[in-house]
């Protein structure tokens, strides 16, 4: 009888074992959690510093010289709007990353995120730093080309990582229109 229990004891103790190698398999460690997190707010909050340094100098200088339409937020607004994107972009950032690494369209689309970062920061260098209005269309341009195709590429792999950037492309698509406007009234 002892033998029939401790072998029914040993079966069912590997059974527990083994279902916590496929737990521990199929989920990511506290390690690896926070890793994913880091993944995913370090290039996004790269970028944001990487902008600012490029813009905030030309807040008190240039940019109060040039001439803005009308429909021009207060400085205020701009701070606020861009803190809550760069914390969407890095929430959706991470909901791809933590997907398998052979999901089909995986590393498409984090290239895709990375590249749009790079415009992302190009355009505060390439706007205020280098003020120039028709720098920073030529470049805006091309991030709202990169976003929408993130967009793309994040929902087809997880519909809510696409969505939480649609808000992104609309606030680019107004900066767009602004950055045109500012154009055109200092030519």
């Amino acid at each position: 009888m002892r033998l029939v229990l401790k072998s029914c004891f040993d079966g069912l103790r590997l059974q527990l074992e083994d279902m916590d190698i496929q737990k521990s398999a199929s989920s990511p460690s506290f390690a690896g959690s926070a890793l994913l997190v880091l993944a995913a707010v370090v290039p996004v909050f790269a970028t944001s510093v990487l902008g600012s340094i490029a813009t905030m100098p030309q807040i008190p200088g240039w940019y109060t010289t040039i001439v803005r339409p009308s429909f021009n937020p207060p400085n205020w607004v701009f701070g606020p709007a861009w803190t809550i994107l760069f914390i969407m972009m890095a929430y959706a950032f991470w909901r791809v990353l933590r997907l398998d690494p052979k999901t089909p369209g995986r590393g498409a689309a984090i290239a895709l995120f990375l590249v749009q970062l790079v415009f992302n920061a190009s355009w505060s260098w390439a706007f205020f730093w280098g003020q120039s209005p028709l720098a920073g269309l030529v470049v805006i341009a091309f991030l709202w080309v990169s976003i929408a195709a993130t967009i793309v590429s994040f929902w087809r792999l997880e519909r809510t990582a696409g969505l939480l950037l649609v808000p992104y492309l609309a606030w680019v698509s107004f900066a767009s229109a602004l950055n045109f406007a500012i154009f055109v009234l200092n030519r």
